[in-house]
């Protein structure tokens, strides 16, 4: 089988990786804020049953929740996975493996959304009521983009980690790159199994670049 037969082959494969990736990332950043926000707040019952559903998430495998996201809902509830969202057809283990991406990735994002927010000083805040800001105005204006420089390392790790766990998703069967890997492996050929991690090694330096870039052009702000 030629090179480029393969290269074709994994292409297709490395796009499922990047669809995960993508809607992963789409919803796990702002629905972390929102659990960041729970397990900030004042009002303990949230409190409590966020940091606990944090904790859950964060204390089993992935591996795991992607086998609970495909199976529980049918075997406990009869619930069968939509095959459509907003007009787009999505087959119902690639569903399963978006919803249980997007709910272990916003735990662990929300954490670092909290570590980010819960390190600025509280004179920060203070220097904004003096200056008469309202608390909206406080964080949007003062504290966020001090959020924001010290959450880069931290979220671009986390980033570049999601990066690799996509191919975590064969194991409910979803043909990603790694699954069609394995597949050259039945008439004989290695070589495709490794040859799937120069496509992971290029992704992750361009994204390592791209987090670099953003640090730099935050290094300005040393609040």
């Amino acid at each position: 089988m030629s090179f480029q037969t393969v290269t074709k082959v994994l292409l297709q494969g490395f796009g499922e990786n990047c669809v995960i990736f993508g809607v992963t990332l789409l919803f796990a950043l702002p629905l972390g804020l929102l659990i960041s926000f729970g397990s900030m707040s004042r009002f303990w019952p949230l409190k409590w049953l966020t940091r606990t559903f944090v904790w859950i998430i964060r204390g089993t495998p992935l591996m795991l929740q992607l086998f609970v996201v495909m199976y529980v809902p049918g075997l406990l509830f009869g619930v069968v996975m939509p095959n459509r969202v907003l007009g787009i057809t999505v087959s119902p283990r690639m569903m399963s493996a978006l919803i249980a991406f997007i709910i272990n990735y916003a735990a662990y994002f929300s954490e670092i959304y909290r570590g980010g927010i819960e390190s600025i000083p509280v004179g920060q805040y203070e220097a904004g009521q003096v200056l008469g800001m309202t608390g909206p105005q406080i964080f949007f204006k003062v504290v966020l983009m001090q959020v924001v420089k010290r959450i880069i390392p931290p979220m671009g790790n986390e980033v570049i980690t999601l990066v690799k766990d996509t191919s975590l998703a064969r194991v409910i069967a979803v043909q990603e790159i790694l699954w069609l890997a394995e597949e050259f492996t039945a008439v004989g050929l290695i070589w495709p199994l490794f040859y799937s991690g120069v496509f992971f090694l290029t992704f992750c330096g361009v994204l390592t670049l791209l987090f670099g870039y953003i640090e730099r052009k935050f290094d300005y702000y040393r609040g």
